[in-house]
């Protein structure tokens, strides 16, 4: 079995500089997971199916056209998770749909909450760690465009790596 995830990898300059930000909150899974838009959460699926799933998102990809993100702010799943993330201002209802279209076939999951698309930056940390992730990044702004997602798979080492990109339709 495989532990995969899809995912929307948030552009360069952007994606390590919310990489460093978790870092410097203290999240110690900054390093561990590549900075990014959740679309199928970590989800497990038999070695023999991985074909089958990437013929899936070949397939999702080839019809879905790009889009643009905006990033700006910050808000929490506190009290319910603590969890700060840098919020969707634009790209939402794109991230709904995709995320629907990926989530069915092969890899038809059901979600434990509703989905919300979101980039975290800090997770799991104390109150004053959290507080500061979202005072720190209250402000932040930063917008590309979506051209492709990735399926990432969990390493031994508990490392998420992507496996393979899939191109938007354009």
């Amino acid at each position: 079995m495989a532990t995969i995830g899809v995912a929307i990898p948030i552009a360069e300059p952007y994606g390590s500089e919310l990489q460093k930000y978790r870092a410097d909150f203290g999240d110690p899974m900054a390093s561990s997971i590549p900075t990014h838009v959740t679309l199928l959460p970590p989800t497990e699926v038999d070695d023999a199916e991985l074909e089958r799933v990437d013929e899936h998102l070949l397939r999702v990809a080839a019809r879905f056209p790009s889009f643009r993100i905006r990033l700006r702010g910050t808000a929490t799943f506190r009290p319910i998770s603590p969890v700060v993330f840098v919020t969707l201002a634009e790209g939402i209802s794109s991230c709904e749909v995709l995320q629907s279209q990926v989530r069915s076939g092969p890899l038809k999951v059901e979600l434990r909450f509703p989905y919300h698309p979101h980039v975290t930056v800090a997770h799991d940390l104390d109150k004053e760690s959290l507080d500061r992730a979202y005072d720190t990044l209250s402000t932040y702004d930063c917008g590309f465009d979506v051209t492709a997602f990735s399926r990432y798979e969990h390493g031994a080492d508990g490392v998420w790596r992507p496996q393979r990109s899939f191109p938007l339709a354009g």
